[in-house]
């Protein structure tokens, strides 16, 4: 389906403006929506008539509950499926994961694959997959490429631009200087916005995971790499080139070894799941990934646990600078490594409380994400639904240079 057939790109003045702010907040109440727009009580009352009319808008019979002065429940409405559908996708080092939700913030469907390693270099081979997988989703469901008004694709690596263009060739090899927001529009036919995997982390946790109702939360995710996203007030921070957040290419040592970064002694060089696994290797060659490395520690191995713990201690003392800096009042652990729980939390919040200013330290708690390996999805997916500015058309792609 065209763009322009697209029922919300038909909308203007304060319909846009209302149907807009559902698309951002998910169902919301009227008062919610005169709160967030600044309409009249009775403007937005009309707008909502007129949308529901037109059957953009629709009152599922949901309530929110009463307001500390007692009264009714306020009835619920929100943008309908017809509007639209959004589509995340989470590229990783050993999994692609995708997700298909409506305006409404509702969760269509799911899917996950796991990858060969080495597969994720090359982009053409994942763009591809991504692509065919997302088609199969929505056919899954019901849907097709023609009901999606937007793809948001996240990868462990920087954006550096506007545009959706990967940067640091060191650091995601196979993908710098490539636009996926390009490539993958091409591929689909349908708009796309670029994004860091952590700062997608960040974004969903911040929304409706452990970070909801935070003012300043970083979001760490430990995996094979290390990441960060800094969300404040509902916002992205992502600097001026976008690689704020990049915490596992911050030195602890600047006399230690190179990392591929080209700094020396970065905290990915004693804390990532790629350098605990190598590490283990001398005395434990049969553990070859992080599953097995936290599973271990979990089941009590003495060298895992001592790992995590080592691993946790190098965190807390980059996070201790990042609290320093920024004063949040909420950091949160994800990514494979975040499943080891207090194993890693416990000396990990020792370090950053020695390491940053005890007035920080008061206004901050430290805790796992609650949304697992689904937090990068779901960013991405909130990513296209609270910032359709970032979308870029697929009408002038050039798909060459994933080849």
């Amino acid at each position: 389906m065209p763009s322009a057939d697209r029922p919300l790109t038909r909308l203007t003045g304060n319909q846009a403006r209302i149907a807009q702010t559902l698309r951002v907040l998910g169902p919301s109440t009227r008062a919610e929506l005169i709160n967030a727009t600044g309409l009249s009580r009775a403007t937005v009352s009309a707008v909502v008539g007129e949308l529901t009319a037109s059957g953009l808008v629709i009152e599922p019979g949901g309530t929110a509950p009463a307001g500390p002065s007692g009264g009714r429940p306020a009835a619920v409405v929100q943008l309908d499926r017809s509007a639209g559908l959004v589509v995340g996708v989470d590229v990783g080092r050993s999994h692609l994961r995708i997700a298909v939700a409506d305006l409404a913030h509702t969760i269509v469907a799911e899917a996950a694959e796991r990858t060969v390693p080495g597969e994720e270099s090359d982009a053409a081979a994942v763009l591809e997959r991504a692509a065919a997988a997302i088609e199969r989703l929505l056919l899954s469901c019901g849907h097709t490429l023609g009901d999606v008004i937007g793809v948001g694709f996240g990868l462990p690596a920087p954006v550096v631009n506007p545009a959706g263009q990967i940067g640091s060739p060191n650091i995601f090899p196979g993908w710098a200087g490539l636009t996926p927001t390009h490539e993958l529009g091409a591929r689909l036919g349908v708009p796309v916005c670029v994004e860091n995997d952590a700062n997608l982390g960040a974004l969903s946790e911040s929304l409706w995971g452990a970070g909801r109702g935070h003012q300043a939360v970083v979001y760490v995710k430990l995996g094979t790499g290390i990441g960060a996203g800094i969300v404040f007030d509902g916002q992205l921070f992502r600097g001026v080139t976008g690689t704020a957040g990049e915490i596992g290419h911050l030195s602890l040592d600047t006399n230690g070894d190179i990392c591929r970064c080209g700094n020396r002694g970065c905290l990915e060089l004693v804390a990532s799941g790629a350098a605990l696994v190598t590490a283990l290797h001398p005395t434990r060659p049969d553990v070859t990934d992080l599953t097995d490395l936290v599973r271990l520690a979990i089941d009590d191995d003495a060298a895992c646990r001592r790992l995590l713990a080592d691993a946790g201690g190098h965190v807390g003392v980059a996070l201790g600078g990042i609290v320093n800096l920024i004063n949040p009042d909420r950091v949160l652990i994800g990514g494979e490594l975040g499943r080891a729980g207090a194993l890693l939390l416990d000396p990990l919040t020792a370090s950053l409380q020695r390491s940053a200013v005890p007035a920080a330290v008061a206004a901050l708690s430290v805790g796992p994400g609650i949304l697992g390996e689904r937090a990068e999805v779901l960013g991405a997916l909130a990513l296209v639904l609270r910032e359709p500015e970032r979308l870029v058309s697929p009408e002038t792609p050039d798909i060459q240079a994933a080849g």
